[in-house]
C-alpha cells in the first residue's frame, strides 16, 4: 500500500528550449510548426535527449526543414535507429512558409528553433524570425539583467 500524499510520478513529455537563440538573436515574429519525425525519436524528445543550440531552419523548394537539431537515438531500440543530425522536414501551411522565405530573403533575417514541446500527443517546434545581435547589445543586456537583481536584492533588505 503506497504511503499518503506520495505519488508514483511518471516523467512528463520535457519541453526543449534554445537558450543560446535568444541570447544571440532579437526575437521578432514566432511560428508553431509541426515535425516530421521518423521511428523512436518521438520518444527521445519525450525523454529530453534533444539539443537545439546550433539548429537552424531553411526554406528549400518551397518546404521548410530543421537542420542540424541533435535528437539522441533511443537506447531501447536496436533495429532502427536514424541518423542523430539528419534533416528534419517542419510542417507548416503554405503560407506561413511563404511569409518566413520572403522576410528571411528581404530582410536578412535568420529563421531558428526556439524551443520543442509537446501539444495534444504532437512534437511543435517554435520556430522564429530573429536578427542577429551585436556585440555591444549583448553587454548591455546583461548589465540590464545585473542591474535589475542589484535592485532586487537592495528591496530584500
Amino acid at each position: 500500500m503506497a504511503k499518503k500524499g506520495k505519488e508514483d510520478k511518471k516523467p512528463g513529455p520535457a519541453s526543449i528550449h534554445n537558450r543560446k537563440a535568444r541570447y544571440d538573436y532579437e526575437i521578432i515574429e514566432t511560428f508553431e510548426a509541426g515535425v516530421a519525425l521518423i521511428g523512436a525519436e518521438v520518444k527521445s524528445i519525450y525523454l529530453g535527449r534533444v539539443n537545439l543550440t546550433d539548429a537552424y531552419c531553411r526554406v528549400m523548394n518551397g518546404e521548410a526543414w530543421l537542420l542540424n537539431a541533435d535528437i539522441e537515438p533511443y537506447d531501447k531500440t536496436h533495429h532502427f535507429a536514424p541518423e542523430r543530425r539528419r534533416d528534419r522536414k517542419l510542417l507548416l501551411h503554405r503560407r506561413e512558409i511563404d511569409l518566413i522565405s520572403r522576410k528571411a530573403q528581404e530582410k536578412g533575417l535568420t529563421i531558428i528553433p526556439l524551443a520543442m514541446y509537446f501539444k495534444r500527443g504532437k512534437v511543435k517546434v517554435e520556430v522564429a524570425l530573429g536578427r542577429g545581435k551585436r556585440q555591444y547589445d549583448k553587454r548591455e543586456q546583461i548589465a540590464k539583467k545585473e542591474e535589475r537583481r542589484e535592485r532586487e536584492r537592495g528591496a530584500r533588505d
